[in-house]
């Protein structure tokens, strides 16, 4: 028997088991289908989800129903924007609703979200992009029931982030890393709410932030009212940073808005509130800090905010003669007085107004005051302010524990009035601001993250009505040194609406490092399979021109070091603008003569780009070849040709990001250029020792190229040199061709060449010619092709075919002159030795000797010239 019931149970365990793993698939669809009927029953918007599943074992006993990637998307008038985005959305029920009819209403018990975006919008219109609700007639006129009934007990979510944009009041506000919970039995019309809830909140108004990334804790119970709509502060406890305050009275929803009563305060007086409210990032423990006086914040906020509305309100913030000093560190802070009032009297949001009647303090001897009034804050702020005092900025680390790696030093100085509107700000309207008085900064150091420092001997900031002017500024970093100053045209805008600093600005400088004002790399992290040398790689961050600089700087440098290079004498103008520099009539002495720049560079697209006009005016030859990889490429010819270099360059490409130098694979542009006072070190180039071996008629090293003019254009990598001319004692040279950034090089070069340059062989046939004869020789083309590269050239040359037809042409000058001569010899003879009756025979050519005669005579003069000649070379016997 009791083995019959065991086996009972146990097959009800399994069968239990079972159907719970086969639930999820049985009544998935079902419910699926009733939350999209639910959803698209009360919204006019586009409602997605990814998946619904369905567990019975997350909240056992309780059934779980989860919605993955829920995302409601609005309809016109805010056409694609996200409403809501919800990364993962849960529903908790009794599994018994499960099991209910297709017309039963499934109730759900609880709701957990995470990774949640709520997006609020209010158009210009004052229109709601959260409105999305149905209109109740339409839904209830079928008379159906809602196919799901929410009995919630509990809710939480976790990881969201609400934005809240309002385009007419210009007024933004971010609450991120919120997480909320809350359980009461909201099936009841009256119930205790308890929450709990933390944030990260920021305010923006009309570009101004008055709030950022500022910490909220809440744990509150409120008693909620559903029938009445009316949510009422029992027991809170709320933090602001490390602030402490507590809530009293209500929020009640109305037809025209919300119905504001509360009263907030500080629970206790004591000044560590002030320093709670000072970010954890940039404070510390609030443990053993001794305080005198009293810190407190005090304040209400009553009446209806609607769409013409806010509640009225006071904020009042107060402190007198308090002061603080931390444990371990050696000043102290005293003599603090606060002063402000955040006021609201009429409930229209414009006539809001800020005074700052007095912020003090001080710290040894130096004592600092500050007071203001802002009002007109949303339609067009006006601000009126005063700075007076002194600090010494090495005190305030001494006093309290900034988070910096290395101290700060110098004294502060200030003595400033200033008035203005935020639109004469945002119109430049200067005329419109007033300001008196001066700032200034002296013995200023500073090290930044990467070793880097700054020193600040004087900056003198002085503001006059309409301007503010940089009187001075004299400081030093690493090897340079720079002195500026200028006008700053827009601060207020740069300081308040994020424009541009704009302004005009003289720099002077004794030596100026470049890298002391370039990005440092920081070692990566790189796989375990890379090379040593690729582990030890650093990764500097890109060069940016700022974005935010519009300004004219006209600069003198007596040294400028730039790389590799030593600049002398630099003067220009640049015109920083768009993340783009412009340089005009830069002008330098380098390499023994003079460079003048006018171009551009730009950082603003993912690649920096370069384009440049160069003037070079008698740069030695030797330095600037070598010393610059540009010109080493265009020409190889450092060490080859001595002298200077007039040329006009023109240039653009891109520029490596991390140092801003040239990627010569994009190099593209043309170069004229003119050598002057050259000579040849054909020694040290291996071209021309081959050249002058395959050409006996030159001796490389004694070309002369002086007044030498050459264009070159240049693009991916190559070289095109257009073919010019040089002369070679009365030998005409003609050289073109091509060749790559590589080495690599396709030339030709044809030579004028008179025949007695051309050998031995050549030379032994002239001198039989007369002087006369030897005159009329004409000069021969030899052409020679230079292929390989600058360091193994393979060099072929036609010089035998222009020997072979010299050689060919003496041939035929010798045996035109010697049936010259014979034929002559032949006539006179003929003529000598002719009788009288022939003369009517001879007379004409019509009328010749017999053949016979004419034979007999040739063969007799040339017997008598032969006979005569052997008897002439035969000695005389005595």
């Amino acid at each position: 028997m009791v083995k019959k019931i065991l086996k009972i149970i146990g097959v009800l365990i399994i069968l239990l088991v079972v159907t719970l793993f086969a639930a999820p698939y049985l009544f998935k669809d079902q419910i699926k289908a009733k939350i999209s009927e639910a959803i698209n029953a009360k919204v006019d918007a586009r409602v997605s989800f990814a998946e619904a599943d369905l567990s019975l074992f997350k909240n056992f006993p309780n059934a779980n129903v989860t919605l993955e990637k829920l995302v409601i998307i609005n309809k016109a008038p805010f056409e694609g924007d996200t409403l809501i985005s919800l990364g993962e959305l849960n529903l908790k029920m009794s599994i018994k609703e499960l099991f209910k009819g297709k017309n039963e209403a499934i109730a759900i018990d609880g709701i957990t979200s995470k990774n949640g975006l709520i997006n609020i919008i209010f158009n210009k219109d004052g229109i709601g992009n959260y409105d999305i609700a149905l209109k109740e007639e339409k839904t209830a006129a079928d008379g159906k029931s809602s196919p799901l009934s929410l009995k919630i007990q509990e809710y939480k979510i976790e990881n969201f982030k609400f934005r809240y944009f309002d385009e007419s009041s210009k007024i933004k506000m971010v609450i991120d890393s919120l997480n909320h919970e809350g359980t009461g039995d909201f099936a009841s019309q009256k119930l205790d709410l308890v929450t709990k809830s933390t944030a990260k909140v920021s305010l923006d108004m009309d570009k101004v932030n008055y709030m950022n990334n500022i910490a909220l804790t809440l744990d509150a119970v409120l008693g909620i009212d559903l029938e009445k709509s009316k949510y009422t502060f029992k027991e809170n406890k709320a933090l602001i940073n490390q602030l402490p305050l507590e809530f009293d009275g209500f929020i009640q929803m109305v037809e025209a808005g919300q119905q504001y009563d509360l009263k907030f305060k500080t629970p206790t007086s004591s000044f560590k509130n002030f320093l709670g409210v000072i970010p954890a990032a940039y404070a510390s423990s609030l443990n053993n800090v001794k305080t005198t006086g009293d810190f407190t914040v005090a304040g209400f906020a009553k009446g209806l905010y609607s769409d013409t509305s806010v509640p009225k309100f006071n904020i009042e913030i107060a402190s007198n003669n308090a002061s603080f000093k931390y444990p371990n560190l050696p000043k102290i802070v005293q003599n603090i007085i606060i002063d402000t009032k955040i006021v609201n009297e009429t409930g229209i949001l414009n006539d809001t107004y800020v005074n700052i009647d007095q912020l003090s303090f001080k710290i040894d001897q130096d004592v600092f005051n500050a007071k203001a009034n802002i009002r007109n804050i949303t339609q067009n702020a006006i601000v009126d302010a005063a700075l007076k005092g002194t600090i010494n900025l090495a005190n305030l680390s001494k006093a309290y524990p900034i988070k910096l790696d290395k101290p700060l030093s110098g004294i502060l100085n200030a003595d400033v009035t200033t008035k203005f509107d935020m639109q004469s700000v945002e119109k430049s309207q200067y005329q419109n601001i007033n300001n008196a008085g001066t700032m200034s900064l002296s013995g200023f150091n500073y090290v930044d993250e990467n070793g880097k420092t700054m020193n600040i001997s004087t900056a003198l900031v002085q503001f006059n009505p309409s301007q503010v002017n940089l009187k001075q500024l004299n400081a030093t970093t690493g090897k340079s040194d720079i002195s500026v100053t200028g006008v700053l045209e827009n601060f207020y805008g740069f300081i308040f609406r994020n424009q541009e600093l704009k302004g005009n600005f003289d720099m002077n400088s004794k030596q100026l490092d470049v890298d002391d004002f370039m990005t440092t790399g920081e070692t990566t992290k790189t796989d375990p399979n890379d090379s040593e040398q690729a582990k030890q790689t650093k990764k500097a961050d890109a060069m940016k021109i700022p974005a935010f600089l519009n300004c004219t700087l006209t600069a003198k440098a007596t040294t400028v070091l730039y790389d590799n290079l030593t600049l002398k004498d630099v003067s220009g103008k640049l015109i920083v603008k768009d993340e783009k520099v412009t340089l005009e009539n830069v002008k330098t002495s380098i390499f023994g003569g003079t460079i003048g720049v006018n171009g551009a560079v730009s950082t603003k697209g993912k690649t920096p780009v370069f384009n440049m006009d160069l003037k070079l005016n008698q740069v030695d030859i030797a330095q600037s070849f070598t010393q610059l990889d540009m010109l080493k490429k265009i020409a190889p010819i450092a060490g080859i040709i001595n002298g200077k270099l007039n040329s006009s360059i023109k240039l653009n490409g891109n520029l490596d990001a991390t140092e801003l130098t040239p990627d010569l694979k994009t190099l593209t542009g043309d170069l004229l250029g003119q050598l002057l006072s050259t000579t040849v070190n054909s020694s040290n180039s291996t071209l021309l020792t081959a050249l002058g071996a395959n050409l006996k008629f030159i001796d490389v090293s004694k070309i002369n190229l002086n007044d030498l003019k050459a264009a070159i254009t240049f693009k991916d990598g190559k070289v095109n040199v257009k073919p010019f001319d040089i002369k070679y004692k009365d030998i005409k040279a003609t050289i073109g061709g091509t060749h790559g950034f590589d080495q690599s090089m396709n030339y030709n070069l044809k030579f004028d060449v008179p025949a007695k340059y051309l050998g031995s062989e050549a030379n032994a046939l002239i001198a039989k010619l007369s002087a006369a004869d030897a005159a009329k020789l004409e000069s021969f083309p030899i052409n020679a092709v230079l292929v390989g590269n600058f360091t193994n050239p393979k060099i072929t040359t036609d010089i035998n075919s222009a020997v072979t037809k010299l050689t060919t042409q003496l041939v035929n000058q010798q045996k035109d002159r010697l049936v010259k001569q014979g034929t002559s010899a032949l006539t006179d003879y003929i003529n000598k030795n002719k009788k009288p009756s022939d003369t009517t025979k001879t007379a004409t050519p019509a009328t010749p000797a017999t053949k016979e005669e004419v034979k007999a005579k040739a063969a007799a003069l040339l017997n008598g010239l032969f006979n005569k000649k052997k008897k002439t070379e035969e000695p005389k016997v005595e």
